[in-house]
């Protein structure tokens, strides 16, 4: 354990940081997803509940890594420094929430195809479905041997323009239901937050490195 300057503490080993993050991470959205099932039911509102849950989780696991390097850089810090070390497994812990979200829908589909398409439309399942190839590209590359694969500018390109179009897609897939309920405009503004201080911290560095 790591001690910050107020006194708190921030795990730097162990189930907290690298892999033992990730395995932490898959462990805790698959017991929430089970837990869920086996509380309400493997029935519409099972699924529907772990489709609600898991949209949340993802939206936090995203944001902590899509802020990860924006953070660090305004708000040095054990925590921002953590956040930093550790954004690639909190980017595959979003990954693997986005994964148990997507069987959750395709189990409601196949449980009851009514309700499925009284909550989405073509449209929605082709824009979420281009998310979801970047999700999986993104993951995918994540590894060591596949960014050697790729080379460094190959695979900056892919992870830079990566997480912008998921970064969109939240925008736009949460952006869509505001009218159903204001409850939506809240992960819109999270998103549009961290897009803020990204450029922010983008403007800051450019200035520090021509001074």
């Amino acid at each position: 354990m790591t001690a910050t300057t107020t006194g708190a503490a921030v795990p730097t080993r162990g189930w907290a940081e690298g892999w033992g993050l990730f395995w932490t991470l898959t462990c805790a959205l698959a017991a929430m997803a089970l837990g869920f099932l086996f509380a309400i039911g493997w029935d519409t509102e099972g699924y529907r509940m772990v489709i609600r849950a898991t949209a949340r989780t993802s939206l936090v696991l995203f944001l902590a890594a899509f802020a990860a390097s924006a953070v660090v850089k305004l708000w040095p810090g054990p925590f921002t420094r953590w956040l930093r070390r550790n954004r690639r497994q909190l980017g595959l812990g979003f990954a693997m929430s986005h994964f148990i979200h997507a069987l959750a829908i395709i189990a409601l589909w196949k449980t009851d195809p009514g309700t499925f398409w009284v909550l989405t439309n073509p449209k929605s399942i082709a824009t979420g479905g281009t998310a979801y190839v970047f999700i999986a590209l993104l993951a995918a590359t994540s590894f060591d041997r596949m960014v050697k694969a790729l080379g460094p500018k190959l695979w900056g390109r892919l992870h830079r323009w990566g997480v912008w179009i998921v970064a969109v897609s939240f925008i736009f897939t949460n952006g869509k239901r505001i009218p159903v309920s204001l409850w939506y405009a809240l992960p819109v503004v999270l998103v549009i937050a961290v897009i803020v201080l990204r450029v922010v911290a983008g403007r800051r560095q450019r200035r520090a490195a021509l001074a």
